[in-house]
């Protein structure tokens, strides 16, 4: 008896949705020191310092500044990291997030 094959070539289509993202925000206060907060900048987020210095004074000037956009995870490690270097420094500087949109 002879056999018959077939072959079904069967394609799947995935569908991937990018992931949400975050702001995260840095706060003024009036004990924070700009100097320590161009180093977080530096340090966590990476910046170059003009850049930090920039976004300083943006913080200083309007009260709060956009400084990355993330993934949630990444951007609550961040803020995670920033609380816990000004707290180590005695510094009560606020970062937070929260969605973009």
């Amino acid at each position: 008896m002879e056999q018959l094959q077939t072959n079904k070539k069967t394609k799947q289509r995935i569908i991937t949705d990018e992931p949400e993202r975050y702001n995260v925000i840095m706060h003024n206060d009036d004990f924070t020191t700009m100097d320590f907060v161009v180093m977080v900048l530096m340090s966590v987020f990476h910046k170059e310092k003009n850049e930090a210095e920039r976004l300083m004074m943006q913080i200083h000037t309007q009260g709060r500044c956009i400084v990355g956009v993330y993934t949630y995870d990444i951007a609550s490690t961040k803020v995670m990291c920033v609380n816990k270097l000004a707290r180590e420094a005695n510094y009560p500087l606020l970062t937070t997030i929260e969605p973009q949109r």
